[in-house]
This record gives C-alpha cells, sequence and structure tokens, in this order.
C-alpha cells in the first residue's frame, strides 16, 4: 500500500451542485426486495449460473478439493470443514464451490480464478490469506459472482504480511460482488493491479459491489482503476479511505452507509491520472468526499433496486456472510 503522494481536494460549487442532483435521479430498477439476488447475481455478473444443476461433490480435504474443482465441465463443489491451505488453489470454468454450513472454508491463502468463466463462490469463510495470495483472485476472467462469504485477517501483522481479500485484475469481467462480509484487513478489494496496465483493462474490469459490509478494512473499498464500478447499498466502517477511483475509472457510489470512516470517496489519490465518480444517496457519517471529475457512469445498464441508504445497515448486518443463504 503506498502513502497517497498528493491529494488535492476539490470541492467546488459545480462538483457540489453536479452530485446534488444526480443524487435525484430515478433508479434504473426492477421491483424486488433486496434480498431476491440470492438466486442469481444482480449487476455486471448477471447470466453467471457456476456449475448450475450438475450433481454436487461434497469435500473435506486439500487434495480433494484441488481434483473437484479442476477442468471446465459443469461442476458443483461443496466445502466441508475449514482447510489450510498455503496459496491460491486455480478453479476451472463453470463451477460452483459452496461451503457447507457458517463456518467451511479455506484459511491461509485462497482461490485463484485464472482466465475461465462462469464461475460461482458462495457461503466460504477465507481468511488470513498470506501475500503473495489474495483470498480470491479474478485474473482474466468473466462472468463472476462472490457472493454471502465472510473475508476476514487481522492489523496485527504489517500492511504487506497479508494481500488483498478480493482483487480483480488483468481485464477481468462481469463481477458480481454481493452480500459479503470483509474485516480486520488493511488492502481490502483491488481492481486493475497496475497503472501501467490500459491496454489490457481499458474497456473491461465492470464490477458491481452491493450488499457487502466492510468492518476495518483500511482501504480498497474498492480501489478501481480503468473500469466500471458500481458500488451500491454496502455499509463501511473504520475505513481510512473507502471508494478510489483512478486511472480514469468510472464510479457510481449509491445508497451505501459510512460510519467511522475518513473519506468516503476519492478521485485523486495514489495515481497520476485521477478517476470519475458520481455519488449519490449516501449517508456519509461525517465522511469527506474527494470528487476532482464527476464521470458519465450514471445508469447501468441492468436492473437492480437500490433500497434507501436509511434500512442499509439493518439488511446487511442481518443478511451479508457465510451461514446466511
Amino acid at each position: 500500500m503506498r502513502t497517497p503522494p498528493r491529494t488535492r481536494v476539490q470541492r467546488s460549487t459545480l462538483v457540489v451542485a453536479a452530485a446534488s442532483a444526480l443524487a435525484t435521479m430515478a433508479v434504473l430498477a426492477v421491483p424486488q426486495p433486496a434480498g431476491a439476488a440470492d438466486s442469481s447475481p444482480v449487476g455486471f455478473g448477471a447470466g453467471t449460473t457456476g456449475g448450475g444443476n450438475a450433481t454436487a461433490v461434497t469435500v473435506s480435504t486439500l487434495s480433494a478439493f484441488k481434483s473437484a474443482v479442476t477442468g471446465n465441465s459443469a461442476k458443483v463443489v461443496r466445502v466441508s470443514g475449514l482447510i489450510s491451505l498455503s496459496g491460491q488453489v486455480d478453479v476451472g470454468s463453470n463451477t460452483t464451490v459452496l461451503g457447507v454450513g457458517s463456518s467451511s472454508g479455506f484459511t491461509g491463502g485462497g482461490l485463484r480464478l485464472k482466465k475461465v468463466s462462469n464461475v460461482v463462490v458462495r457461503n466460504l469463510n477465507i481468511s488470513k490469506p498470506v501475500a503473495p495470495a489474495d483470498g480470491i483472485t479474478v485474473e482474466a476472467s468473466t462472468k463472476v459472482w462472490i457472493d454471502h462469504n465472510s473475508f476476514s485477517a487481522d492489523r496485527d501483522h504489517d500492511k504487506d504480511f497479508y494481500d488483498g481479500l478480493l482483487d480483480v485484475n488483468h481485464g477481468a469481467d462481469n463481477v458480481t460482488v454481493s452480500w459479503n462480509t470483509f474485516k480486520n484487513h488493511f488492502k481490502g478489494s483491488l481492481v486493475g493491479h497496475s497503472d501501467n496496465n490500459a491496454s489490457q483493462d481499458t474497456g473491461h474490469l465492470k464490477v458491481t459491489y452491493h450488499h457487502n459490509h466492510f468492518a476495518d478494512v483500511y482501504s480498497r473499498i474498492p480501489s478501481l482503476r480503468f473500469g466500471t464500478g458500481h458500488f451500491y447499498n454496502n455499509y463501511v466502517e473504520g475505513a481510512e479511505t473507502a471508494c478510489h477511483s483512478r486511472m480514469g475509472a468510472q464510479m457510481l457510489v449509491e445508497n451505501n452507509v459510512f460510519r467511522s470512516t475518513k473519506v468516503a470517496v476519492t478521485t485523486n489519490r495514489s495515481s497520476d491520472v485521477d478517476g470519475y465518480a458520481n455519488v449519490r444517496g449516501n449517508d456519509l457519517g461525517g465522511a469527506a468526499t474527494e470528487v476532482s471529475r464527476v464521470g458519465t457512469f450514471t445508469s447501468p445498464p441492468y436492473g437492480y433496486s437500490a433500497e434507501p441508504a436509511s434500512s442499509v445497515v439493518a439488511s446487511v448486518t442481518s443478511g451479508a456472510g457465510a451461514g446466511r443463504l
């Protein structure tokens, strides 16, 4: 994590007026309750089915899990118990990975989705991914749904001891991250790994985050380069910087709640090129915003229902995380 070399907060009347106007815009929506995404993803990852109706296989050891998720045939793999691992396990296309109960998953490392498509990961506990492993890496992959998982580490070590909890990079696309908890970590969710990867990332890295709970995560909630991010109905508490749009990324930050957070949204830190953000309907809880450039991404190309910020804390705290499907 780099210390920002510069911060130029621009709070011009024009920017504030534009943000206020956007707050009154109607959401592109289809009527549905907040939890309706439980049977299928809403957002850029819509249409992801994973293993579909394939016969489920239940595994409880690392060797059995590695064997079960290999290859691109349709498969549903149920993880029973907490499995220790070092590094990451590669998951094939057309796969659903599903934790059994409320306490199954992985610790010490994580999963990698590299050059695959149509993958669902649900109901897992993923903890303490020792660097260079992420809890989940989505790399050069498309159609991914990360839902109802509990990600965590600790902040007792140096900030680089663990890597990211959920990172999306190398031109990955069409990802939905919903109803997860992210707790006790420095570097939450990085989308776009480098300022120098424009040729691969531009036009990709489209990610939706909704109904996630970020608690005591220092930054990258998320940090987005080049891509398009929709961040709505999330609950963020205890962050230094939360939503970070950079390198020309477009981010819509809508109807979220921020508590004990220093900067809710920034577009002008750490990179040579600012990002863009539209901010509407949020409960900032006293957090600052640093929006140097208001973007053009105001209407996501999918149906969704953004509940008001006033109900987000209750929805997210009762529904997010493993064991709450």
